[in-house]
């Protein structure tokens, strides 16, 4: 049978894994996907470097267009990242007739809709598993081995690089700062990383889950986002004390007001397999109604950790290369014609729990107008911790878990608390979910 011949646009690091990984695995690859699949092109503006890894049938250009625009070429493999350039030569791909295999969370999440729009008009498939949680097959989870549930929700660890800095904050009493440098020598976070540490690589990531769980478009600009920058060491250690966890989590729902979208710092419980996920790894929690609660753990990014990703949509697309386009996996996992518009509840209406730090002058009366206060919101406490103070110190830090409340009653609390004048400071609020199978 004909070989499907692929061009590759990028030899980066997962660029180059996805060679590796070919070349290596042939054979069973071939074995697995019916018919041999054959690099034949490799676009990057690093000549020296594209041919040093080709092979000798391997054709390397620095031009991207070539490729997309080459007639034996079957799938184009966008592993060049960001969303201007990329978009271009998907869209010019798909009107080519040729099928797509990306690793790009932020163009999917921003452009998706307009992606899939056409590749659809074009009877095309592009696939997308390496864009989220590098070598874990959650989107063939969601889209296929989960199909006939109704999801729940979603609660993902899906930035290994803010996982490794609250683990390291958590198990060497680093600051914020600290940690971010170490993980910046270690290769595991960029010179700039305001993407990571500020959520924006998760919210881009959650808003495909999101997406393929309900049935919704991407809507990415509608995700509540909040890193991991502004916390405190001592926050990581009296959650601990409370037998919590902080990690930077993805969570998404399905409630009866609508569907919640949010990236931020969490407490989850110290016991549940999700708060255990250490480093760069990366975890993704789905309830379904039918099957309960699912983990999938592994290796976020990294080389061969997502090119295993690429090449698995590679053998998928090589399966279904000559299918009838009505009896393909839909991109979103629902039919074009059934996504839904249900609303993205606002962060002001979200109903969870909350951790709360308040630093308080040591005297009497103080705990009974924060108590007060809390209770007037409809706010009930569910632990308290209050430290010691300080030898010559006139202030202590007061700890408190709250039941679940919307997050509008919440902070008008904390408003009123703030001005309290036993109060110094601002009042440190961090969102806890407990996780568990209801």
């Amino acid at each position: 049978m004909k070989p499907v011949n692929v061009g590759l646009l990028g030899i980066g690091t997962v660029g180059g894994g996805t060679f590796t990984v070919l070349r290596r695995n042939q054979e069973e690859i071939t074995r697995r996907a019916g018919r041999a699949i054959v690099l034949k092109m490799i676009a990057d503006k690093d000549l020296k470097k594209a041919r040093k890894l080709a092979g000798k049938n391997t054709i390397v250009t620095a031009d991207a267009m070539e490729v997309v625009n080459h007639p034996d070429i079957d799938i184009v493999v966008e592993l060049i990242g960001g969303t201007t350039v990329a978009k271009q030569f998907i869209l010019k791909a798909i009107k080519n007739g040729k099928h797509v295999v990306t690793a790009n969370k932020a163009l999917l999440a921003i452009h998706g809709n307009e992606i899939f729009a056409a590749a659809h008009k074009h009877g095309v498939m592009v696939a997308f598993e390496a864009a989220v949680a590098g070598g874990i097959p959650i989107i063939k989870a969601l889209r296929e081995g989960l199909t006939a549930n109704r999801v729940e929700w979603i609660a993902g660890i899906i930035n290994g690089t803010s996982n490794y800095i609250l683990s390291e904050m958590r198990n060497t009493g680093a600051s914020f700062a600290e940690a971010l440098r170490q993980a910046q020598a270690l290769g595991y976070a960029e010179a700039d990383p305001t993407f990571d540490i500020e959520g924006i690589d998760a919210a881009h990531k959650l808003t495909i889950l999101a997406a393929i769980s309900f049935g919704i478009p991407m809507q990415f600009d509608k995700v509540y986002t909040e890193g991991i920058s502004k916390l405190a060491r001592e926050d990581i250690r009296y959650a601990e004390e409370l037998g919590y966890r902080i990690k930077l989590l993805g969570i998404t729902k399905r409630t009866p007001k609508g569907i919640e979208l949010r990236v931020h710092p969490t407490l989850i419980p110290a016991r549940r397999l999700i708060a255990n996920v250490e480093g760069v790894m990366n975890a993704v929690l789905v309830k379904g109604d039918a099957v309960g609660a699912t983990m999938y753990y592994g290796a976020g990014a990294g080389a061969e950790p997502t090119a295993s990703a690429v090449v698995a949509d590679l053998v998928d697309v090589t399966r279904m290369h000559t299918a009838d386009r009505k009896h393909r996996v839909p991109h979103l996992a629902f039919q074009p014609d059934a996504l839904t518009n249900t609303p993205i509840l606002p962060m002001s209406e979200v109903q969870t729990s909350y951790y709360l730090r308040l630093r308080a002058f040591d005297k009497p009366g103080v705990l009974a107008d924060i108590t007060r206060i809390l209770a007037d919101s409809g706010i009930s406490i569910d632990a308290m911790l209050q430290k010691e103070p300080s030898e010559g110190e006139e202030q202590v830090d007061i700890i408190m878990l709250t039941h679940e409340t919307v997050e509008k009653h919440i902070n008008a609390a904390i408003r009123k608390i703030e001005k309290l004048s036993t109060i110094s400071g601002k009042v440190v609020r961090i969102r806890l979910e407990e996780l568990n199978r209801n």
